[in-house]
């Protein structure tokens, strides 16, 4: 059974990321509690984490996300890894989730816990449009379930659980799922990936800086709304390594041979293969992923073409999905001969980045999807 040494405080420290994040425990905050959680040991451990010395590590919490400027789903990150190191994952899961919950409510997050089938659940409010995991209704307010992955088949229906009823005053904010900014990591703990392309007879040669940590990161990332989704950012060395050189190779290139070559890029450059014989699941990768990974399929190849497009020409697109497939269409600034569509009053090239089974040029469209059904689900206006 793991336990711990009081002491009037311990000083604690781990890598994150770029960073090294210190915090010091206090005694009056290392709480024993059964392994199985029910609401009475949740108000119990509140109660003694209430009345104990916790603010000193709240300020260092908010402190590194003020200094690292991390996004709520990168700031989650360290809060899980703070309670790792406080409690133990594998020692105690329950007291680990309510170290979780704590903490994210004391830094301003709305998270809550339930109990049931002798689980514990933690889900935090929400207000954006996620799918692919569970979310429970409190007060016509919506609260996605942040462990989950954790249970797998074994999470019940969201009935099967009931609500523990503590409020906490500091715990207002809806946590948001948008990644905007990608932490810096360290430079050494970058990879060199070889990528070869041919375009117009001439073979291009890139030597791709990438991160497995990135993996980690969206490791049990939920399916957000495509407009999140395609806003995902490169890291720092990544871009580095990438968007420059795609500059330099398109810079003599009219604006319609290099979205071309951005298309085809994305296209011949990665392996494919669908999610389900990839991951045994549908999942959405972000550029840097599909940058990483060997396979991928035509919802990553599309966010990677959107974000090369946007970095390099910040054209306005749309991303089309049909039943079974995502693709893409580009306003140029010339008339451009083609297959389109019209949106909103302006025309949109349709530029396909996914391989298909003819080599379709900028304004071709799969003869398969010519009379099928698709819905505009992003519409990127650089205006706006």
């Amino acid at each position: 059974m793991f336990s711990f040494v009081k002491a009037d405080a311990q000083n604690y420290s781990f890598e994150f990321y770029n960073g090294t994040f210190n915090f010091s425990l206090d005694s009056s905050i290392v709480i024993n509690t059964p392994g199985a959680a029910t609401s009475e040991t949740i108000k119990n451990f509140y109660n003694e984490m209430s009345t104990g010395n916790y603010a000193g590590l709240i300020s260092s919490l908010t402190a590194y996300k003020e200094k690292y400027k991390l996004n709520d789903w990168i700031y989650y990150q360290l809060i899980r890894k703070t309670a790792e190191q406080i409690s133990p994952k594998a020692e105690n899961y329950s007291r680990y989730t309510m170290y979780k919950w704590f903490l994210l409510n004391k830094c301003g997050y709305d998270a809550r816990l339930a109990v049931g089938n002798e689980q514990i659940i933690f889900y935090v409010k929400n207000d954006e449009d996620i799918s692919d995991i569970p979310f429970f209704m409190i007060d016509d307010k919506k609260y996605m379930c942040l462990n989950y992955h954790d249970y797998g088949k074994l999470f019940k229906q969201a009935n099967a659980y009931k609500p523990v009823n503590i409020s906490i005053p500091e715990g207002k904010n809806a946590f948001s799922y948008k990644v905007t900014r990608m932490p810096d990591f360290k430079p050494e703990s970058y990879i060199e990936k070889a990528v070869d392309f041919s375009y117009k007879q001439k073979t291009y040669h890139f030597k791709l800086k990438v991160n497995n940590d990135v993996q980690a990161i969206f490791a049990n990332y939920p399916g957000v709304d495509f407009e999140s989704y395609f806003n995902i950012p490169l890291s720092r060395e990544t871009y580095s390594s990438l968007i420059p050189m795609l500059k330099n190779n398109v810079r003599k290139m009219d604006q319609k041979k290099g979205v071309d070559y951005l298309m085809r890029f994305t296209r011949y450059a990665f392996l494919y293969e669908n999610d389900q014989d990839n991951f045994g699941k549908e999942k959405h990768l972000s550029p840097e992923q599909t940058l990483l990974t060997k396979y991928s399929d035509c919802d990553d190849r599309a966010a990677l073409f959107f974000y090369l497009v946007k970095e390099i020409y910040n054209l306005p697109m749309v991303a089309l999905l049909y039943p079974t497939h995502l693709t893409m269409a580009v306003q140029f600034d010339q008339p451009v001969k083609g297959d389109f569509l019209i949106y909103n009053g302006k025309k949109y090239i349709f530029c396909e980045p996914t391989p298909q089974l003819q080599d379709l040029k900028i304004g071709q469209l799969s003869a398969q999807l010519k009379n099928a059904d698709y819905k505009v689900v992003y519409n990127y206006d650089p205006s706006k």
